[in-house]
């Protein structure tokens, strides 16, 4: 099967699985049953909110309706520029909204006398609101990227600027983007990860030793049981994002340093070729990811997904009796 044979099947299949799966955890997280804190829980929403954003611009104006209907956006240099920007926007608050998560637990596990002011609902929203505004801020850039292509004034395509590889002003952007989205995450997720891991080691050890000799029954501590679930939370967010967004990040910084992206096209049997389209398959599946993390690793939220799934059934034979 080709290549663009599987992305016409894999799109629009992602689309309609993601974009109800990310509504469903919207609604799931807004009724506050899932046993999660206010700022967990407003943390959640905004990278479900971010995901569901990817899905409808990423996969559905980028990905999915060129796939199928070529001219319907590409002659039209305006909405063209407004689709790179809203796409770009929407990765870069996912991406930043997973790494506000991580430093909110490492702060809530490692920072005791910290967590007190800064994991609370109102630094939530804050950090939230925050992010957003700088993300739409640093996508503007992107509107510009693209020039039009005409055969006797007749508009054919969006073609990106030649200025875009050879302007130092174009180089300087692409390099702020590239290290901020996701190269720079990457590198926060994983020290703040470290660190708690290094944190919760120590704690534990101490904690074990203190209660081998205050606790003769040794009865579980729910405390460890806490920060147990909590990590597990934690670490399977951020290795699933670093996992599917690796492919991409690899790709983009080969394709800037070799400039072989033209060459790539033309030989389409080239494995970079391949993995050009491949990376962005895995990273757009991350916008799905997260919530079959919260089915396995959180009870209450398996349970709550259960009761929102089964609610119309139980309408249908509440009506029928």
């Amino acid at each position: 099967m080709e290549l663009t044979q599987v992305r016409k099947i894999f799109y629009p299949v992602l689309a309609v699985v993601a974009i109800p799966v990310n509504l469903l955890v919207i609604l799931i997280l807004m009724r506050g049953r899932c046993g999660l804190s206010r700022c967990i829980t407003c943390y959640l929403m905004a990278m479900a909110s971010a995901d569901l954003t990817v899905i409808l611009t990423d996969v559905i104006m980028n990905q999915i309706i060129p796939l199928y209907s070529a001219t319907l956006f590409s002659n039209n240099i305006t909405l063209c520029g407004l689709i790179d920007c809203l796409t770009h926007a929407a990765k870069d608050l996912s991406v930043w909204f997973t790494v506000a998560f991580t430093f909110d637990r490492f702060v809530a596990i490692c920072c005791q006398k910290l967590k007190t002011k800064y994991c609370t609902w109102r630094t939530a929203v804050s950090v939230i609101g925050t992010v957003t505004v700088l993300s739409c801020l640093k996508s503007i850039p992107w509107y510009f990227r693209y020039d039009p292509v005409y055969l006797l004034f007749i508009p054919l395509f969006c073609m990106v600027k030649l200025s875009y590889y050879s302007s130092p002003l174009w180089k300087s952007f692409d390099l702020l983007h590239r290290v901020t989205t996701p190269l720079l995450p990457f590198v926060l997720i994983l020290l703040l990860n470290a660190l708690t891991v290094r944190n919760i080691s120590l704690a534990n050890r101490a904690r074990k030793r203190l209660r081998s000799h205050n606790d003769k029954n040794k009865n579980k501590d729910p405390e460890m049981e806490n920060r147990r679930k909590s990590i597990i939370l934690l670490f399977s967010i951020s290795a699933s994002f670093i996992l599917l967004w690796m492919t991409e990040a690899v790709y983009s910084i080969h394709e800037r340093i070799t400039l072989n992206h033209i060459i790539d096209r033309l030989f389409k049997t080239r494995l970079p070729f391949i993995i050009a389209y491949i990376g962005p398959m895995l990273q757009l599946l991350s916008s799905c990811s997260n919530t079959c993390i919260y089915v396995v690793t959180q009870n209450k939220f398996r349970e709550e997904f259960k009761n929102v799934l089964t609610y119309p059934f139980v309408l249908i034979v509440r009506f029928v009796k």
